[in-house]
């Protein structure tokens, strides 16, 4: 299977969706949990969410594996993007619920890290470098909207309920402060959603690689809350009734994106 899938857009856009995927092969599969293998971490239905991004002229690159077989948002050299915090590495051990993905003495040692990281990671970001230079060759710069989601309650990573829409820029480092107030203030005219600025979430490793404001590419992650489009338990059901009601505040944040001119 393709480590990811592609569909270039003629805009400045690109959205990424590092976390969309699901599958995982057999010879790893058969070492990881019942609970891993239902791959409860991954931000769910994010194609179908912004398929309208397609008729906008965004480009769009979607991982197809699972982030139990490599996380494609965390640094090549495995650093902690949140020092001091827990969090998890390039190979996950653990799920955002705190349970083990593999099976007792099954776990990946560092030369298989090393082995996934050149297979899966390093194809993927070449494609996103690749992507990023071209728009911004033919544009003058380039837009990249890094896409994610995530459950509203995870008691490991945040107290309490997450905010709706969780908008990360490394502080104002990865896009234009322009960028970053237009979409702060879209975000908090967004009636019925809460929202949050460089919360929790200040986006990861892919905003904070690929932000280079001087450089004419900025970058904005979104975490987004499954309570605002999705059943939050097994199986992970899409919610036209709750997708409705948010669809609009994506299109109109991608929107507020587009008008950015350099």
């Amino acid at each position: 299977m393709d480590i990811f899938r592609y569909t270039k857009g003629n805009s400045p856009l690109l959205i990424d969706v590092p976390h969309a995927g699901t599958h995982i092969p057999g010879d790893l599969a058969v070492r990881m949990t019942d609970e891993a293998l239902r791959t409860p971490d991954t931000d769910w239905h994010q194609d179908k969410l912004y398929d309208f991004a397609h008729d906008m002229g965004a480009s769009m690159l979607v991982a197809t594996h699972s982030r139990f077989v490599v996380d494609l948002n965390r640094a090549p050299d495995d650093i902690s993007l949140y020092p001091g915090q827990d969090t998890e590495g390039l190979l996950p051990h653990k799920t955002g619920a705190n349970e083990p993905v593999y099976k007792s003495g099954m776990e990946p040692d560092d030369n298989e890290r090393d082995h996934r990281r050149d297979t899966y990671h390093q194809p993927y970001h070449a494609k996103l470098a690749d992507a990023l230079a071209e728009i911004k060759a033919e544009h003058g710069y380039a837009l990249l909207w890094d896409a994610h989601s995530i459950k509203s309650q995870l008691p490991r990573y945040f107290d309490g309920k997450l905010w709706d829409l969780n908008l990360g820029t490394n502080k104002g480092e990865s896009c234009a402060a322009s960028i970053q107030d237009s979409l702060e203030a879209v975000a908090e005219n967004a009636d019925g959603y809460t929202q949050k600025m460089n919360g929790r979430f200040i986006g990861g490793y892919i905003t904070r690689h690929y932000g280079d404001p001087t450089n004419n590419i900025h970058a904005v992650q979104l975490e987004l809350s499954w309570a605002t489009y999705m059943d939050e338990e097994h199986p992970y059901a899409y919610r036209d009734d709750l997708a409705q009601g948010i669809r609009p505040v994506l299109k109109q944040l991608l929107e507020t994106m587009l008008a950015y001119k350099a």
